[in-house]
């Protein structure tokens, strides 16, 4: 039987080829017309959207920053401004080695080997397309230098920034504080956007508590660059149109300050290590503050390097410490003006009560002697003549009989116990001693109890009660005032560096001590008896004197004498040696100045501190002062 034969059958493979070429020629077609609507899409409908992410790849946007605003004292001297400044800086995305980029800076003697691991650390912190300043202030061989070298460092570059600067070097250095470059821990807290193109910062003292209203507002420009990423004016016949957003800068600060009197209390107070305070009664204003020894801050401004850190750090004086602020020293004889004014309003003395005062100080029932300081024995005295002489004896009854809740609750609205407020950051607020807080400060049952004796040792502001200068300075303002205080205040009025501006910050109250005038005017005959005749003062701080002044010495003891001991200075070693108080205002009647002053292992207060009280006093009172 014959096999089966397939015919072959051309109509049917014709057509099924003509079907698959029209499909393909369908799908072609509708490529074609995708293709097409998007080339339409992308060269007509979304044109400038394109040109303009075209154009990002040769425009860059360049931070300009905001000039810091300057800061001025009372009577308009500029006391930190900008001045321009050239600075290497390094834009990661664009250096290949950034380790091998900071060793050669190193070698070529840009940057410090000290300071390569912080530089690098700072440089990662930053985002990768941020130029990031990594040295301050280079001089002209240090320009020439890297100029020399500069196509050895693709991504660095020296720019041209304003520098802050401090004309009078160290002046005043504490209250105004100083900037620094920006750190790691500085980018945590701050709004990286706005600080864009910003390589320093407030680090201390006005500089930082007043960041915000000096920082002013950061703008940029866009410029065109090449494939290097440097600056060029146009690329073949391509000149973009670049934009340029202007930088508003920083508002002025007027500070209370007066330089003059700054100037008087620093020269006065010379090397040795201490503080001054000034305030003007009648609004808060701080006519000087003081912290001796001090630094300059154009270090820090210019880009301090780890040793010159470290050596400020290991400064046996503590050059960077903040005495006026955060120094914390037994008040000595200056709290007995407060003890005396709190014996008459609970009642508890007249004052016309005399007491005699042998020399030493013995409590009900007890065989423990209190010594009479330096002058031995005052004989019969009264209230007036226990604070001018300063009378040891006669506080250490007024205390026991007063008792340390009473003080304690006394003194508080004086200032201590608490920060007083100051419109810096930092501040200590010293230690106003209790039972309660006794209570709760030590852990052994046996070390809560408040003992009599420790009452009689706070009357002369000796044992547990701290202060700083700053809150001392604040007591002898409300002394001054005879009840009302207000809070210290460094910044007294802000000046709009576009239009001039000038807002002036209004003072704020305190609390307020209530006394009648009677009390207040004895306390004050007191002090002013201090000046006078048989005072503590009267052959220093008084001599000569051409206006009333109401003050107070005080000697706080830096470590205890025994019961059998006899303090001789000149036996003591210096740092051991007693520091050195005097609180005073003036004019009495009418006080437009309260001054403390604290010189550390300075001795007598009359001896030590009362001279440099009177010299401030007199350059605000004599010299010129408002």
């Amino acid at each position: 039987m014959a096999a089966n034969v397939r015919i072959k059958d051309h109509w049917q493979e014709q057509r099924m080829f003509g079907r698959r070429c029209l499909v393909a020629g369908g799908i072609v077609a509708a490529l074609s017309i995708l293709l097409l609507g998007r080339l339409v899409t992308l060269q007509v409908v979304r044109h400038d959207y394109y040109t303009d992410l075209s154009q990002g790849n040769r425009v860059r946007i360049e931070p300009l920053p905001a000039p810091r605003g300057l800061i001025l004292d009372r009577n308009g001297t500029v006391v930190a401004e900008n001045r321009p400044a050239y600075q290497l800086e390094l834009v990661r995305e664009e250096v290949p080695d950034l380790p091998g980029t900071l060793h050669r800076l190193v070698d070529i003697g840009l940057l410090s080997a000290d300071d390569l691991d912080d530089t690098q650390k700072l440089v990662k912190s930053h985002r990768s397309f941020d130029s990031v300043p990594i040295r301050l202030r280079l001089d002209d061989e240090e320009i020439a230098t890297f100029a020399v070298h500069r196509f050895e460092f693709p991504g660095v570059d020296i720019r041209t920034r304003l520098a802050r600067s401090y004309p009078f070097g160290e002046l005043a250095v504490h209250a105004l504080g100083y900037v620094g470059a920006i750190s790691e821990q500085d980018l945590g807290r701050i709004d990286r956007a706005a600080y864009s193109g910003t390589t320093l910062i407030g680090k201390l003292g006005v500089e930082s508590a007043f960041e915000k209203e000096l920082h002013g507002q950061n703008g940029s420009r866009e410029i065109l660059v090449n494939a290097q990423g440097r600056s060029v004016q146009r690329q073949g016949a391509f000149v973009p149109n670049l934009r340029t957003v202007t930088p508003v800068a920083g508002e002025d600060l007027i500070l209370a300050l007066d330089l003059g009197v700054q100037k008087v209390a620093e020269d006065a107070l010379g090397a040795r290590r201490g503080a001054v305070v000034a305030i003007d009664p009648d609004n808060g204003d701080v006519l000087a503050f003081v912290s001796r020894p001090g630094f300059d801050p154009n270090t820090f401004g210019r880009g301090i390097t780890r040793t010159e850190y470290r050596a400020l750090l290991d400064n046996i004086d503590r050059p960077l410490f903040n005495r006026a602020l955060r120094g914390t020293y037994p008040s000595g004889s200056t709290i007995k003006p407060a003890i005396a004014l709190a014996g008459l309003v609970y009642d508890v003395v007249q004052p016309a009560d005399h007491r005699f005062c042998a020399g030493v100080y013995r409590l009900p029932g007890s065989s423990r002697m209190f010594r009479e300081g330096r002058s031995g024995r005052h004989g019969s005295v009264d209230l007036v003549d226990a604070i001018a002489r300063s009378c040891d004896v006669y506080f250490y009854d007024l205390a026991n009989r007063l008792g340390v809740d009473r003080i304690a609750e006394f003194l508080a609205p004086l200032g201590f116990g608490h920060v007083t407020g100051i419109d810096i950051e930092g501040e200590k607020p010293g230690l106003l001693p209790s039972r309660e807080w006794k209570r709760k400060a030590f852990a052994r049952p046996q070390d809560q109890v408040w003992f009599p004796g420790e009452t009689v040792n706070f009357g002369i502001g000796q044992g547990y009660f701290l202060v700083t200068p700053l809150q001392l300075a604040h007591y002898t303002s409300i002394l001054a005032n005879r009840g009302t205080s207000y809070k210290p205040r460094l910044v007294n009025a802000i000046r709009d560096a576009v239009t001039g501006a000038v807002t002036r910050i209004a003072p704020v109250k305190g609390a307020s001590v209530a006394a009648t005038p009677a009390q207040w005017q004895t306390v004050v005959e007191g002090m002013e008896g201090a000046l006078r005749g048989r005072g503590t003062a009267a052959a220093t701080a008084g001599r000569n004197m051409t206006y009333t002044i109401a003050g107070k010495t005080g000697t706080a003891q830096v470590f205890s004498v025994g019961q059998n001991e006899k303090y001789v200075e000149k036996d003591v070693a210096e740092r051991l040696r007693d520091h050195s108080w005097f609180i005073a205002f003036a004019p009495a009647e009418k006080p437009r100045i309260a001054v403390a002053v604290l010189v550390e292992n300075g001795g007598f207060g009359s001896t030590g501190a009362a001279p440099i009280a009177r010299k401030v006093m007199d350059a605000w009172l004599v010299k010129g002062g408002a």
